[in-house]
């Protein structure tokens, strides 16, 4: 079936009870993530535009929730952030220098489509361009994720990545003449290195 005949299954875009989101928070830190959670997306700027040093190059990946969040504004914006996007030349056309842009950044900032009760993360990409710093270009990684992506398990968090994640994403870019599909899947289920992944959830949605 083509992305663009399908329809976003909306149940994913309820949040997750509170129940859900502590089994989740709890499977997270004992797989060697710091978690926080946040009650809002305000309460989540905050937080994360603290985590960052203004001294520290950072990259902030292509994400809904960062864009509707504020974040990316805060840090690509607002001069306070040595911004690895604000500071990039114009790459004029070259998709390879747009996907390494973030390889070398000492922070990335992003979201992920899923978020299990088993503690795993789970990004979809069509270039894969965030999935390097994520999985361990980057020192230090944030990842900011609405209640609505908690879901059971890795194969409801896959089926959530290609039937709602996907057609949404499809949906916004068609605003641009553009379209999407699912070319790499990165799935994060432990970190190795202490204090390196921080992962914000946040209780009402946003995102998808």
């Amino acid at each position: 079936m083509s992305v663009q005949t399908v329809v976003p299954d909306e149940t994913f875009a309820a949040p997750a009870p509170a129940t859900q989101l502590d089994r989740a928070t709890a499977a997270l830190r004992d797989n060697g993530f710091i978690v926080h959670v946040v009650d809002s997306a305000a309460e989540a700027r905050e937080l994360v535009t603290g985590l960052i040093p203004g001294d520290e190059s950072v990259f902030t990946t292509s994400s809904e929730t960062l864009r509707l969040s504020g974040i990316a504004a805060d840090l690509d914006e607002s001069g306070r952030f040595a911004s690895v996007r604000a500071a990039a030349e114009d790459p004029k056309g070259d998709v390879q220098a747009v996907i390494r842009l973030g390889a070398t950044a000492e922070y990335v900032v992003g979201s992920v489509h899923a978020v299990t009760e088993e503690g795993h993360l789970v990004i979809a990409s069509a270039s894969g361009s965030q999935l390097a710093p994520y999985a361990s270009g980057a020192r230090k990684v944030v990842w900011v994720a609405g209640a609505q992506k908690v879901v059971p398990d890795l194969e409801t968090a896959l089926r959530r990545v290609r039937s709602y994640s996907l057609p949404r994403e499809h949906r916004r870019l068609q605003e641009f003449r553009q379209s999407s599909f699912i070319g790499k899947i990165l799935i994060v289920e432990r970190e190795a290195l202490p204090e390196r992944a921080t992962v914000v959830l946040v209780r009402e949605p946003i995102g998808f």
